[in-house]
């Protein structure tokens, strides 16, 4: 799992997976670029890299904004090659289909899928043609499974199952491995702050008896952008406890 030589894009990167993600590709060897929109979170997270040994650099952007994403990845790529993409950025709006609104229902979408389009779209042909790259994609329990008052998030999730496997099928033939991860409850701060009569049951539904920890769902990632996975892409996997199989 020796990432040296890498450079890696990781979405979310201020908190949680993204986080998690971004300090275990680190002591992987990879130089990271690291988005996210929350001020507060993510010079921290590239502080805590850089004082360890790291290489990482941080771009605070709201990825929902189109062509200020696509000028921030032609400056990247201007200075190094991004052979790791992570798409795991994204927020949720809770509803039913009864009560989701247009609005929301799209916001959901366009940060879980037309994102991770867009990322794959600007950095793909950089990878294809050096005949190796890396695309991970988050997805979520959710999106296999379904659940009530979720119809957004849900939705969201299942596309990103279709478009990791879509584009696997692309982009094979040059080098360039596709897979998304499935993650069950995971200790992040909005589980964290998940009622208990929600997240009990759930819990009880997990055969290892526990929530996962992000760096868990991070070191599954690491493995999918390295070497050793070099015969995986168009799959899932499901890094859950037990919860949902």
């Amino acid at each position: 799992m020796d990432l040296s030589g890498h450079t890696a894009l990781i979405t979310g990167a201020g908190q949680g997976i993204g986080r998690a993600c971004a300090e275990v590709f680190a002591q992987k060897g990879a130089r990271l670029i690291l988005l996210d929109k929350n001020r507060r979170t993510l010079p921290r997270v590239v502080k805590g890299i850089t004082a360890a040994g790291g290489e990482a650099e941080g771009h605070i952007i709201d990825l929902m904004h189109t062509e200020k994403l696509r000028r921030l990845v032609g400056t990247i790529e201007g200075k190094a090659r991004v052979d790791i993409l992570v798409n795991n950025a994204g927020f949720d709006r809770p509803g039913t289909t009864a009560r989701v609104d247009k609005r929301g229902f799209g916001e959901v979408l366009g940060i879980h899928v037309l994102v991770p389009f867009l990322l794959t779209k600007l950095l793909l042909p950089g990878m294809r043609s050096a005949g190796w790259g890396r695309i991970i994609n988050i997805s979520s329990i959710y999106g296999l499974s379904g659940a009530k008052g979720e119809a957004a998030y849900c939705t969201a999730k299942a596309a990103v199952i279709g478009l990791t496997k879509s584009v696997a099928r692309e982009a094979g033939r040059d080098g360039v491995t596709v897979n998304a991860i499935v993650p069950g409850l995971i200790r992040t701060p909005p589980m964290e702050r998940m009622p208990e009569k929600y997240r009990g049951p759930i819990i009880a539904e997990t055969l290892l008896g526990r929530m996962g920890e992000p760096e868990e769902v991070a070191r599954t990632a690491a493995f999918l952008a390295s070497g050793d996975s070099s015969f995986i892409t168009g799959t899932t996997i499901t890094v859950s406890g037990g919860w949902g199989i």
